[in-house]
Order: C-alpha cells, then structure tokens, then sequence
C-alpha cells in the first residue's frame, strides 16, 4: 500500500494498492493513521460486494447499523444506502440524503470515529461532497468567540431533517414528531473536545444537527450565538467558496474513509439531479468520540447526556 498525501488542498491523501483481505495489521494501523492526520482518504480502485465492503469496515473497527430501515442495504443491513436509482423497479434506500452540514450521528449519544463511502453510480456533473475540517475552524475563531464557547454544550437532533418514512404516510405530522423525539432524543455533547487520536481542539456543531447551545449549567444560551458560529465556520456560505469548505470528487473505484470526529459534511446536490447511488459503513474505532463520552451499559451512568 502506498499513501500520497494531497498538495493541492488543505486535506485530503490517496492510497493505492490496498486490499483489505491481504492487508496486514500494520497497513490497518498506516491507513488509519493517515484518516486521522489528513481527515480524508481515497482508497484507489477498489471493486467490492456489499459484503466485501463491510469486511473492509471491520478491520477498521466495530461497524454500526443505521437505525431506520429504509436506508438498509436489502441482503448487508449494516451497509446504509443513498440512491435514487430503482433496483428492479424498486427504490433501495433514500434518495438525496446528507443536504446540509453534519456528522453522521452527530444526533445519536454515541458518535463514531470513522465513515466510509463507496459510490456505485456515479454523476457526470454534480460530483463530489463539501467538507469544513472543525479542528481547522476552531483554529481560526476569533479568540473572543473562542473565549465565549468555552465550557459550553451544544444540544443536538434529528428533528430537522428526518425523512418520512412510507409507513409514516396519513399519520399526523405531531404523532411522527412525538415518535421521532421518543426513539431519538435529543443530546447534548461538548462544544469543543480534544480529539482523542490527534490532540486538536474539535468545534462539534452543525446547521443540520445542532439545536441549542448551553453553558456549563445547562442554561440556555441565545441562539444568536450559534448563528456566529455557523457564519465563522462557513456554514451559512451558499457560494461554497468560504475559505474552509473544501470539496472532495470522487471516480468509479474510489473508496473514502474520512474522521468524522473532526469533518462536517455536505452533498453536492442541483435542482437537476442525476441518478446516484452510493453506500456508507460506519465504524467505531478503539477510543470514544472524546474522553469522558460513557457508553450505555458501562459503569457511570447513560452515554453522552441524552435529554
């Protein structure tokens, strides 16, 4: 396996030669180390099934399930599928997903390390995903807005943008808001921890999780504040050219593998879409998302602070 790290942009490597079957616990350790230092990596000419895939998952860590149904791969549920191109005249998965700025499970109380992203079909034109690296973006707050967030905790959910799902047709819009608040609730995460693998501060907000912003006493904070935050990170920039977004294409055969502790991320979607289809495998790694983060079942109460 060989690694080359991008120098046309702020993040970003490639590796090629990589088979997870034949790749040894040292080329693992290499690889992951290089998501970590350089936020994304492009496994070259990769051609694996839905089940190669989540092998390849496993020698990184402990793959987790997508909690809705729908987005299941139909024979590998573990795989999440993002398509808009029928399978036998079927849909498999969800169309358009990720259309504003996250992490993936950003509003669960158990966040994973590491995502994958295999596309199938590919688009001619609009290709690729924005990404704003948040350790990068800490980096460069004002000290005074820095100072500001200290201590605080920033209270995530899924209510803005969960899809509805086919059962959820003619139900009240109320009954599915009460489910969704009682089989996901909301959490509340540090705005700011140290990344576990790297030792960089981490700003862990997002326009599409994020609902709140609390101080150390969990007293409501105003909002205006993370309105702040949002237009110092590049969130709220439509033209996609704020100095931290960065924007990663991909080709038949690319794999990505990207730190979701430190990365946001968005789909680049048009008003004209093209068919699409791309599979995601999310992985725990050897460390929580950051220290002090208690996982349900583990000695010292429930994980993260689920409200």
């Amino acid at each position: 396996m060989e690694i080359t790290v991008r120098t046309d942009a702020a993040l970003g490597a490639q590796a090629t030669d990589f088979d997870h079957r034949t790749a040894s616990e040292e080329d693992i350790a290499r690889l992951k180390e290089a998501v970590y230092r350089h936020k994304i990596v492009v496994l070259k000419q990769q051609d694996l099934s839905p089940r190669d895939y989540l092998d390849l998952g496993r020698r990184l860590g402990r793959p987790e399930t997508y909690y809705e149904e729908m987005y299941q791969h139909p024979e590998v549920p573990e795989v999440f599928v993002s398509s808009n191109v029928p399978e036998d005249g079927k849909q498999v998965g969800v169309p358009k997903t990720g259309k504003f700025w996250h992490a993936d499970y950003m509003f669960m109380p158990n966040p994973f390390g590491l995502t994958l992203i295999y596309p199938q079909v590919i688009p001619q034109r609009n290709r690729g995903t924005y990404f704003i690296d948040m350790g990068r973006a800490y980096e460069r707050l004002p000290e005074d807005l820095r100072q500001e967030i200290a201590g605080t905790r920033c209270v995530h959910s899924v209510r803005k943008y969960f899809k509805i799902r086919p059962h959820d047709v003619y139900r009240p819009l109320s009954e599915i808001i009460d489910e969704v608040e009682s089989k996901s609730p909301p959490v509340t995460h540090p705005t700011t921890f140290t990344h576990p693998m790297t030792g960089e501060t981490v700003l862990y907000l997002s326009e599409g999780f994020t609902v709140g912003i609390e101080d150390e006493d969990g007293k409501p904070l105003d909002d205006l504040l993370l309105d702040r935050l949002y237009e110092a990170t590049g969130q709220r920039d439509e033209t996609y050219r704020h100095e931290n977004i960065h924007l990663q294409s991909f080709e038949k055969g690319d794999l990505l593998i990207w730190d979701n502790r430190s990365l946001i991320h968005r789909a680049l979607h048009t008003s004209t879409p093209e068919p699409t289809a791309s599979y995601r495998v999310t992985v725990h790694d050897e460390k929580p998302l950051y220290e002090g983060l208690r996982v349900p079942g583990e000695q010292g109460g429930p994980e993260g602070d689920p409200r």
